[in-house]
């Protein structure tokens, strides 16, 4: 019987499955669940961009601290509140920037987690984003997001 790709290798047993998908929460969150959160006023966590200053200035999500992955050792005791979690996101998927934030986070000694899918799925969402100028709310892309709001009742 010949199988295909996706069989190849069989699927973990239930009782893998369920360790492997929850220990996948406790590292990473999305941006619908992060948005949903700042907007409540009290998200119990530190949002942080990871990104360049040329980045930072180009767009931000509202709420998030600045502080670029090569200057969190030097800044982050003094900016950022070790007693609550954080959570890090940098351009996007293909991006491995919030992971070297995380990293540098975690040595430090702070609870961390990623938020998937970085800038580029805030603004493919449709979520607001912020400049020295203000905050603008772009158009979701329907290929994404439900175009009637963020959720996707997942």
């Amino acid at each position: 019987m010949d199988t295909n790709a996706v069989l190849t290798v069989p699927p973990a047993s239930p009782a893998d499955a369920l360790a492997f998908f929850t220990r996948q929460l406790a590292f990473r969150t999305d941006v619908a669940d992060v948005h949903s959160a700042l907007e409540a006023d009290a998200p119990g966590f530190t949002l942080v961009d990871s990104r360049g200053q040329a980045a930072w200035d180009q767009g931000r999500a509202p709420g998030a601290v600045h502080l670029p992955t090569d200057q969190i050792a030097a800044r982050a005791a003094a900016e950022i509140d070790k007693s609550l979690p954080v959570v890090v996101y940098c351009w996007g998927p293909g991006c491995n920037g919030a992971y070297r934030a995380a990293v540098e986070f975690a040595r430090l000694g702070y609870q961390v987690k990623e938020m998937i899918g970085g800038m580029e799925y805030w603004i493919r969402e449709g979520l607001p984003v912020a400049t020295d100028e203000g905050t603008e709310r772009g158009e979701p892309d329907p290929r994404t997001v439900p175009v009637s709001g963020v959720s996707c009742a997942c």
